[in-house]
C-alpha cells in the first residue's frame, strides 16, 4: 500500500523561522507531524530517503524538542 504525504507534512523547519514562544510551539508541533508521518513510510520510500525501518523508529520516538542545534539558532 502506498501512502501519499503532503509536502507541508515533511518540510523540515527553517532554522531562522521567527522567535518566542509561537514559533517554537510551531516548529515542535510541525516536528512532531514530520516524525509521525516517517513511521508510516513503506520500504521503497523510506530507501528514497536512505534510511530503513529501524531507523525511521528510532526517529519517530525522539522528542519534539530534540532537534538539531542548527534549528534553534
Amino acid at each position: 500500500m502506498t501512502q501519499v504525504v503532503h509536502q507541508n507534512s515533511i518540510c523540515a523547519p527553517t532554522p531562522r523561522q521567527g522567535s518566542g514562544i509561537p514559533a517554537r510551539l510551531g516548529a515542535m508541533i510541525a516536528v512532531t507531524r514530520q516524525r509521525r508521518a516517517l513511521r508510516h513510510l513503506d520500504d521503497h520510500l523510506l530507501a528514497d530517503i536512505g534510511i530503513n525501518h529501524r531507523e525511521a523508529a528510532a526517529e519517530a520516538k525522539r522528542a519534539a524538542w530534540d532537534v538539531p542545534v542548527y534549528w534553534r539558532k
